[in-house]
């Protein structure tokens, strides 16, 4: 086997004495002076510093966005899990609500109209001669428009007997429409008779005239806020 011979030795020893020099006494603050291969080098370095700083902040983006990505796909599976809850009760879903409109609709029924309302405070007139009850005052008040409904006030005052006040209250609240009995105060008078004093209170439902006025007050109630 042929040896290498010591002139190829002592060339290559130059070759890395010379690419070593080209890094000794380099001007930090003129690059564009220095020998080719700390140049290039330099450039190098650049580069791959470059493409280190785009590669970190595209890491950091796509580490972010798939944050974003991953508490979307949390909020879409709870999602979708509570459809899927309501997809296997919509029979049961289906039923309460027509019970709720059934229960609704009963409760209408309970209200009078209008043209009723006149009927009803004689019912709640004729409750209280009924118990041998002496009315004094019985006077209705300011109607009050709600959104659905509308309540009367009725200011009333009986004289009687105790046991003919509780039959009164009893025959009230088993009247056919809602009436209520509020701020009572029962004070005694003479020979056993008490003096009741009470605000009764009945609603009724708003005809489909009242209704669209309310929308129409509801409405201007929103635009007036907007603006």
């Amino acid at each position: 086997m042929a040896k290498k011979r010591p002139s190829e030795r002592f060339d290559l020893a130059l070759a890395l004495r010379r690419f070593n020099q080209q890094f000794q006494g380099l001007n930090p603050n003129d690059p564009s002076v220095w020998p080719p291969v700390p140049r290039y080098a330099l450039c190098v370095a650049v580069v791959a510093a470059v493409l280190a700083a785009l590669w970190f902040v595209w890491l950091t983006n796509s580490n972010d966005e798939l944050d974003a990505e991953r508490a979307k796909e949390v909020t879409l599976r709870a999602d979708y899990q509570k459809k899927v809850a309501q997809a296997a009760n919509l029979d049961l879903l289906k039923k309460q609500r027509e019970q709720v409109q059934q229960y609704v609709t009963l409760l209408e029924k309970q209200l009078p109209s209008k043209a009723e309302m006149d009927a009803l405070l004689s019912d709640i007139n004729q409750a209280g001669l009924g118990r041998s009850l002496q009315f004094e005052l019985f006077r209705p008040g300011q109607i009050s428009v709600k959104d659905y409904y509308a309540e009367l006030p009725i200011a009333v005052r009986v004289t009687g007997r105790y046991h003919d006040m509780g039959a009164f209250a009893a025959d009230i609240a088993n009247l056919s429409r809602i009436v209520t009995l509020n701020n009572l105060s029962v004070a005694p008078q003479k020979d056993g008779v008490l003096v009741m004093d009470a605000t009764a209170r009945t609603y009724r439902y708003l005809d489909e005239e009242e209704q669209a006025a309310q929308k129409r007050a509801a409405a201007a109630a929103a635009g007036a806020k907007k603006k």
